[in-house]
C-alpha cells in the first residue's frame, strides 16, 4: 500500500516514542507538569530547535529560530558564524503557556516525517470555510481539532497522528479533504492547497521548513484567541479537557483515506504538472488522457446556462450549485511545474503556488480563458444543461493587406484548417514556417492583429517577416516594448 501511495519510510533513527497517555483526563485543575506533558505529546515538531516570536520598534513582528547569543557578537543574516540553536524543553512550553514568550514549532522532522497536519484558514469567510472542512473530516471519520488563531481572524484545523508519518502522506490527506470539501464549498479557493503545515513534502536544503505558532499562549488566550472553540466558535470552558479527548490517526487510517481518494482521482483534481512524476495511480487504470472520468454532479441544475464570449468566457453563475462552480474552477487550473521542480531539488517553495488558477470570479459570472470553452460546453451537456452562447467579442478594425508569397502544401493545409475556425493552435516543428502561415492568416482575415512574444529577438524577427510577406515598412508595424507604445500602425507586436 505504501509503495502505491508513493510513500517511503526513511531508514533513519526513529524519534522518541509518543508520550504515554495520562492515567486520568487532564483538566484545567491539573498541575503544570501534566499540562505540559499533554501539550508536548500533541503539538510535536522538531525538538532540537524552535521558533520564538519577536516584535520590532515600529510594530513589525515575526518568528526566528531561538539561538544562544554570545554577548558582543553581532548577528546578521549574512554572518558566517554558526548559530547554536536552543532545544525545545518543558520549560519553554511552560513559558509559552504562561505568556512569557510566544513559541512556534517546525512540524517537519529531520527524516521528513511529522506528528500532525494543520490547515490554515484566514479569509474573511474563515468560519464558513472551517465548518465545511470539518464536515468532511466527520464524513471520513478523520479526528480534527479547531483552533481560533492568535489574531482571532482565522482558524487552524489540527489532525494528530499516533506516530510520525511521512510529510508527503500527511499532506496528501489534507489535499484529499480539501478537494472533497470544495465540492460543496468552492469559495475555499485553490490557493488553500498552499495553507498546510508542513508546507512541503521534503525538507529544503539548509532550512527547517515552515513553522506554525503554538496555541494557548496566555496573552491572546485572554482575548478569546489561540484557543479551541466549539461548533458556535465559543471557547470551550475547559481547554485541557478538550485536548485530553483528542483522538489520533494511525498510519493505516491515513493510508486508507488517501488510497480511496487516489482511486477516485480526488487528491487535487486539477491537471497535473508534467514534472510531477509522483503519481500513485496504477497506470493500467487510467485512460489515454491520464485523467479519470469525473463523477456526475448531483443536485438541482438549471435547464439552461448563459455564456458570454468576450475577452474571456463568462459563465452566468445564477442557479449553479457549488459542485458545478468548483468543477468549472478546476477546468481553468493546473498544477504548477515550478513548485514540483523546486520541491524535487529541495529548494524553498515560498511564493510558488502548488496550483495555478486562471478563473476569475465576478458578482454574477465566472470568467475562464477562451481555451476552456470546449470543456465548459462538454461539461454542461454531459449534465443535460443547454448552453446558450452570446457573442460579445471585439471584431477588430478592418485593414487592407495582401499576402506576398506562396505557401507550401503542408503550410496551406494548416492555414486553411485554422481559417475555418475562430480560434485554434498551430503546433509544428522548427522551420515549418509558422510565421509565414500567421502572415497569410492576417492578410486573409483583414483585421488589425496583436502578436505576443516573450523575447526581443523574436519581436524583431516577427516584424521583419511580417513586413516582407505583407509588403509593409518595418516601421509601419507598431510595437509595445517596455510600456512604450507606437500608435498608428496596422499590426502591433507586444513583448511580454
Amino acid at each position: 500500500m505504501r509503495g502505491r501511495l508513493g510513500v517511503t519510510i526513511p531508514e533513519v533513527a526513529a524519534p522518541p516514542p509518543p508520550e504515554p497517555a495520562p492515567a486520568s483526563t487532564v483538566t484545567a485543575k491539573s498541575g503544570p507538569g501534566e499540562k505540559v506533558a499533554l501539550f508536548r505529546g500533541l503539538f510535536r515538531g522538531r525538538e532540537d530547535v524552535y521558533a520564538v516570536r519577536w516584535e520590532g520598534r515600529q510594530g513589525k513582528a515575526g518568528y526566528s529560530p531561538a539561538s544562544r547569543r554570545v554577548w558582543g557578537e553581532p548577528i546578521s543574516p549574512g554572518s558566517e558564524v554558526p548559530r547554536e540553536y536552543l532545544p525545545l524543553t518543558d520549560q519553554v512550553i511552560h513559558d509559552h503557556l504562561t505568556g512569557r514568550m510566544t513559541v512556534g514549532v517546525y512540524p517537519m522532522l529531520v527524516d521528513e516525517t511529522c506528528w500532525f497536519l494543520a490547515a490554515d484558514f484566514d479569509k474573511t469567510t474563515w468560519q464558513e470555510d472551517v465548518r465545511a472542512y470539518l464536515d468532511t473530516c466527520r464524513e471520513w471519520n478523520v479526528p480534527a481539532l479547531l483552533e481560533r488563531s492568535r489574531s482571532g481572524r482565522g482558524g487552524h484545523v489540527w489532525i494528530f497522528f499516533i506516530a510520525p508519518l511521512p510529510a508527503r502522506l500527511a499532506r496528501k490527506l489534507g489535499a484529499a479533504i480539501l478537494t472533497r470539501t470544495m465540492e460543496r464549498r468552492h469559495q475555499l479557493g485553490l490557493d488553500s492547497y498552499d495553507r498546510f503545515f508542513p508546507s512541503q513534502d521534503t525538507m529544503p536544503k539548509g532550512g527547517f521548513g515552515n513553522l506554525i505558532a503554538l496555541p494557548l499562549q496566555q496573552v491572546p488566550r485572554g482575548h478569546g484567541n489561540s484557543v479551541f472553540p466549539d461548533a458556535e466558535f465559543e471557547p470551550h470552558t475547559d481547554q485541557w479537557s478538550v485536548l485530553s479527548g483528542v483522538r489520533r490517526m494511525s498510519l493505516s487510517d491515513v493510508e486508507s483515506v488517501v488510497g480511496e481518494a487516489e482511486r477516485k482521482g480526488d487528491l487535487i483534481g486539477v491537471r497535473r504538472s508534467v514534472t510531477d512524476d509522483d503519481q500513485a495511480e496504477d497506470p493500467w487504470t487510467l485512460p489515454p488522457s491520464r485523467k479519470k472520468k469525473d463523477d456526475v454532479i448531483s443536485g438541482p441544475l438549471p435547464t439552461q446556462v448563459r455564456i458570454v464570449r468576450a475577452n474571456q468566457i463568462f459563465v452566468e453563475t445564477a442557479g449553479l450549485p457549488s459542485a458545478m462552480l468548483n468543477r468549472l474552477h478546476r477546468l481553468a487550473a493546473f498544477q504548477n511545474p515550478e513548485f514540483y521542480r523546486a520541491q524535487a531539488m529541495r529548494l524553498s517553495t515560498f511564493d510558488k503556488p502548488r496550483v495555478i488558477r486562471c478563473a476569475e470570479e465576478f458578482p454574477k459570472h465566472l470568467a475562464l480563458p477562451w481555451g476552456c470553452l470546449g470543456e465548459i460546453t462538454a461539461l454542461f451537456k454531459s449534465h443535460d444543461v443547454v448552453v446558450a452562447i452570446e457573442e460579445q467579442r471585439f471584431a477588430g478594425r478592418p485593414v487592407e493587406l495582401s499576402f506576398h508569397g506562396k505557401l507550401k502544401p503542408d503550410q496551406q493545409a494548416a492555414a486553411d484548417d485554422l481559417f475555418a475556425h475562430d480560434d485554434g493552435i498551430l503546433s509544428a516543428t522548427t522551420a515549418f514556417g509558422k510565421t509565414v502561415v500567421a502572415a497569410w492568416l492576417i492578410a486573409k482575415r483583414g483585421v488589425n492583429t496583436l502578436v505576443l512574444v516573450h523575447r526581443r529577438q523574436l519581436l524583431d524577427q516577427w516584424r521583419e517577416r511580417l513586413a516582407s510577406f505583407l509588403n509593409l515598412p518595418v516601421k509601419g508595424i507598431g510595437q509595445v516594448l517596455e510600456d512604450a507604445l507606437q500608435e498608428g500602425a496596422w499590426i502591433r507586436s507586444h513583448r511580454l
